[in-house]
């Protein structure tokens, strides 16, 4: 695509934007690279290099619980090293603008809250902090995960004994069914939806973009790669998000 057509499409979104009502964004791991955290199915990204803990295995095994914890803290190190970039912060700007109703998003980075989102729906959970499985009890990671590295065992809850987990749906584990009904109601509203990073493979949370169309909204896929969805899209683009939502938001203000 030549630059002048790729513009041409960064000022017709922006005039979707500017008349849309209640946009939604969608975001995957692809918004998280520019900050420094790799997609985890990317060559050298966490899913290559390690097995998978499936929640049953969480729950019955203690071996299975230590590798867990050994994995997650290393990818404790990456979240907590990681900034928001400038992708995250333009959602911010439509949010505020009153143009973004939410961003539902599958990262667990927390990325999106840091950044200054106030209604962030994650759908995968949050890293950012550990929780008991039996008391329901939170508190922020870092502090549990540094005790994890320093005493090489897994930590139990200090209130009831409990087992501690990330606060993330891990495999096997159902999606939070509020967070999940929420989504799927704001993307049956949605005029607009923006699926920023996605491969839109992962299911459930990947038809949420496809709710917005199939209720008549546009739908606006940014993604390196190829998705299952880019049949239904009405505009595809393969650039790197940051330059792209900011060159949106630059055509966006022109008109505003």
């Amino acid at each position: 695509m030549t630059e002048s057509a790729l513009q041409g499409q960064f000022e017709s979104i922006a005039g979707w934007l500017f008349e849309s009502q209640s946009a939604i964004a969608f975001t995957g791991a692809g918004i998280s690279t520019e900050s420094g955290i790799p997609d985890f199915r990317s060559p050298g990204g966490v899913w290559s290099k390690n097995r998978t803990v499936y929640f049953d295995e969480f729950l019955n095994s203690e071996a299975d619980r230590y590798e867990y914890w050994r994995q997650k803290s290393q990818t404790h190190v990456e979240f907590e090293a990681a900034s928001p970039n400038s992708a995250h912060r333009v959602l911010v700007e439509w949010e505020t603008e009153g143009k973004l109703s939410a961003v539902v998003t599958q990262n667990i980075d927390g990325l999106h809250v840091e950044a200054g989102s106030q209604n962030v729906l994650e759908l995968h959970g949050t890293a950012r902090e550990i929780g008991c499985l039996s008391c329901e009890k939170r508190w922020p990671a870092d502090p549990w995960v540094q005790r994890f590295l320093k005493e090489d065992r897994v930590p139990s809850c200090p209130d009831c004994s409990g087992l501690l987990k990330h606060a993330t749906v891990s495999f096997g584990q159902a999606l939070p069914e509020e967070v999940l009904q929420r989504s799927i109601e704001l993307a049956s509203n949605a005029d607009l939806c923006f699926a920023c990073g996605s491969s839109l493979v992962v299911h459930p949370a990947a038809g949420i973009p496809e709710v917005t169309k199939r209720n008549g909204g546009r739908l606006i896929i940014i993604n390196r790669t190829e998705t299952p969805l880019d049949h239904l899209a009405d505009v595809i683009i393969r650039e790197p998000l940051g330059s792209t939502l900011s060159q949106i938001q630059q055509f966006y203000m022109d008109r505003c």
